[in-house]
Formats: C-alpha cells, structure tokens, sequence
C-alpha cells in the first residue's frame, strides 16, 4: 500500500522508499524535472519531504532516473544516492528494467493482442513523434507490446510493455493503429479530458536494487477519476 505523505501542501504518494531510492506515483501536471515552464518539478517536491522528513541542514542529493510526460501519471524513480543514480542510469538506459503502462483508447485495436513495430522521427517544432511502417531518414525503431484488458462501456483499457524507449513511444504507435489515448489532443484524441491529462499511467516497474541487488516490483494505484476507477485493479 502506498504511504500518503503532505509536505509544503504538495501530497506526494511514495511508493517505495529505502536509503537509496525513492519511488513516487506521479500525478496529472506534475513535471519530473524543472523546464521552460519554471513551474515547481517534482524533483524539487521530493528533496523538500526528504529535507524535512530526515532533517537535513544542508542541499539533498536527488538524481532524477528518467522522466514522464506531463500529461501522463504514474511511477518515477529517483535516486538518493550518487551510487545509486549511476547504477540505474545504465539499467534504464540498457533496458534491464520492465515497464508496464496502462491506456485508455476509444476505438478497438485491430487485434485483442500485438507487438506494434514502427519507426518514430521526432519533430522538435511541435514536440511530436510520428509513426511510420518504414524506416525513414533520422527515425528510431519504436517496439511495444499491447493487450485488451478491460472493455468499459464506451472506452478499452490496454496493457503496454515497452521494448524501446523512444520520444512519446505509446502516444505515437498507438495513434499509428487508429486508436488515440483519451484525452490527447496531441495525437488525434477528439477532445481534452478536464484536467489537462491524458489516460496514460505508468502502471508497473520491475527491476533489481541498484545496491542490495534484490528483486523490486513497483505498482502504480491509477488517479482518483471516475474512468480509472472503473478498471479493476
């Protein structure tokens, strides 16, 4: 169970937490780590509870691991420590972890399960990824696996597992099948959800400590809002 923690009037939910990692379930807006927005990141939440939960005097070390597009919810993993920070660099970044997110799309899929292959070229102009069938000049190889899970009333839930780890990956390759996750604008969804999110949440993560070595599995509760309470946890 997740421990509910308030600091400076910000409720963080931590998800995990030992002397060299910290976990969190990230909400609708937060960003990881601090942009041209000069909005408050959530790394800057997370040292200010560390701060005050262990009384430190002087800065607190906070290495940020990856990061989370704004609209999107779920798990983000920061490091306490400097061993710890290098140690899952390399794993995030050579794949020795598993992510699992969970969408929620209007339209079908064509298949109840797949494995989506696409070739993803970034356009900084809009921040956008766009998914093409063939190789293209300056794309990346975009791979994910998905299933149906849930069939609401008027909407699918879908389990994704990513392969690679490309710029707006899910966003890009599940617009590619027809099938925009609700809420994003930015990729063809019809209308914007009311709090400016979009139904992806980074579910679960599976990986092993950077320092005791042990196996760590993290889930992720979906956001208090009335779609997501509707799919079994």
């Amino acid at each position: 169970m997740a421990e509910k923690i308030v600091t400076n009037k910000v409720n963080l939910q931590i998800l995990h937490e030992d002397n060299h990692i910290i976990v969190v379930n990230k909400r609708v807006g937060d960003i990881v780590q601090g942009d041209k927005t000069g909005d408050k990141p959530l790394s800057e939440v997370v040292k200010e509870y560390i701060k005050e939960k262990y009384n430190k005097s002087g800065d607190v070390f906070l290495g940020v691991v990856h990061r989370l597009d704004r609209p999107t919810t779920g798990i983000v993993v920061f490091a306490k420590t400097s061993k710890a920070l290098e140690r899952l660099n390399t794993m995030f970044s050579t794949r020795e972890t598993k992510k699992t997110y969970w969408a929620i799309v209007k339209n079908q899929p064509p298949k109840t399960e797949d494995t989506l292959t696409h070739f993803l070229k970034r356009n900084p102009k809009n921040n956008t990824s766009k998914a093409h069938l063939k190789e293209v000049p300056e794309s990346k190889k975009a791979i994910l696996d998905y299933k149906i899970i849930q069939k609401l009333d008027n909407y699918y839930v879908l389990e994704i597992n990513l392969h690679t780890g490309r710029h707006h990956q899910i966003r890009a390759q599940l617009t590619a099948i027809g099938c925009p996750i609700k809420g994003d604008l930015k990729y063809g969804f019809d209308r914007s959800n009311q709090d400016g999110g979009i139904h992806l949440h980074a579910r679960k993560l599976a990986f092993i400590h950077p320092v005791s070595k042990e196996n760590i599995e993290i889930i992720a509760p979906t956001p208090h809002e009335v779609l997501w309470k509707s799919v079994k946890q």
